[in-house]
């Protein structure tokens, strides 16, 4: 367990001395903690006051007790179920810490704080947010009663730097084989997805790929919340903003690929296909913008075509069209998944588009990856090949 949890028998002196504070406005200071500690008839030895100033300082700026949590090397997620122990993933599934957040109250400030950071509001009439902290840090939280045993928060810890595909390669995430055929299909410009499900490590996949396009090429980053940057030099990152206190001044996925079509493009990349947003970004790829890209939540390569289908439908795109745009947008599906046993993340098929007697899109396996690093080829490898060679990858 890691992490450290403030001393319990302080904490009865920390409220009491918060709820002196906040009945006379002012900073927070050593001076004025004292100051309150005499009044409630407490001791005021030099160690308890700055024990308590300490304490209330954390709670008050930053992410307070999680702080050293989102500072350890390592840390991918921080998760906080209500009152209790926080724990944190390191990439093999969440592990409990000796931080403790010791009440309700506690949790629902820290909480409010961090969204209020991010530029929303957390209460009783808004008690879901999700927010980009000032850090990159992405937060999402949900209020009790709502969420239980308490009060939810769940920090996404972005990494200061992005793996490329050879440190992929070398964590088992890419067998050699496939990191050839990525590179190819990004040299190729082949339009492709990466799907999988949550915390398979889509969007890690999608930023190392995105390495890997050519300099004198302009890329255009669409996303809900900044989380793709990879160092190249003429990437520019668009950001969707919710609206604000008074519920005006939003800017959505969809009006942001819009506006990311009119900056020549050499590439349009959504982070994450979640809304409407997909018939903008089918039709960017319909369009001459070639290589373009996203990330799916999909539970297996062959759902793609049905999460597209019902993605595009409730923004008004029927069926047959939704299908008809998918087919000629989109060449490779790249599947993740996350190993239960090991936590390992890994590419598990590679998969390509086709349409079936009826017209209907399906993915045909191109080049399946066995546990074990093994690469079986499917039917539709000879058509990747091709496509590959055309292009001249």
């Amino acid at each position: 367990m890691i992490g450290t949890d403030p001393d319990l028998a302080i904490l009865p002196l920390v409220e009491q001395v918060r709820a002196r504070l906040t009945a006379s406005p002012g900073d927070l200071t050593p001076h004025r903690v004292a100051e309150a500690l005499r009044s409630a008839g407490r001791p005021v030895g030099d160690t308890t006051v700055l024990a308590v100033y300490e304490a209330l300082r954390r709670d008050v700026l930053g992410a307070g007790a999680l702080e050293p949590l989102l500072r350890t090397p390592g840390v991918t997620d921080v998760l906080v179920n209500g009152p209790g122990p926080v724990r944190i993933d390191r990439g093999a599934g969440p592990e409990v810490t000796e931080v403790v957040l010791t009440s309700e109250d506690a949790v629902r400030r820290l909480a409010q704080r961090l969204v209020a950071a991010g530029g929303r509001r957390l209460d009783d009439a808004s008690p879901c947010a999700d927010v980009r902290l000032p850090d990159g840090t992405r937060c999402h939280a949900v209020l009790a009663p709502l969420a239980r045993p308490g009060t939810a928060i769940s920090l996404r810890v972005p990494r200061a730097q992005g793996f490329t595909l050879d440190e992929l390669s070398a964590a088992g995430g890419l067998t050699p084989e496939v990191e050839r055929v990525l590179r190819a299909v990004v040299a190729a410009r082949l339009a492709f997805l990466v799907s999988g499900g949550t915390g398979t490590g889509k969007t890690t996949l999608l930023s190392a790929l995105l390495q890997c396009v050519p300099a004198e090429e302009r890329i255009v980053v669409v996303e809900d919340a900044a989380e793709l940057r990879p160092p190249h030099p003429q990437l520019v990152s668009l950001e969707a903003r919710p609206a604000n206190l008074e519920g005006a001044g939003a800017v959505g996925l969809r009006d942001l690929v819009r506006q990311a079509l009119r900056m020549r493009p050499d590439r349009v990349i959504v982070g994450e296909v979640r809304d409407g947003a997909v018939v903008d970004l089918l039709a960017a790829m319909n369009t001459g913008h070639e290589g373009g890209a996203g990330t799916l939540h999909a539970n297996s390569a062959a759902d793609v075509p049905a999460r597209i289908e019902a993605l595009a439908m409730a923004a008004g795109l029927g069926r047959a069209a939704a299908h008809s745009q998918l087919a000629s947008a989109v060449d490779v599906v790249v599947h993740l998944v996350r190993e239960r046993r090991s936590a390992r993340r890994r590419v598990a098929h590679l998969a390509v588009l086709q349409r079936d007697a009826d017209g209907w899109v399906r993915t045909v396996p191109a080049l399946d990856v066995t546990a074990g690093g093994e690469s079986v080829k499917g039917p539709a490898w000879p058509v990747l090949e091709r496509s590959l060679a055309v292009a001249g990858a």
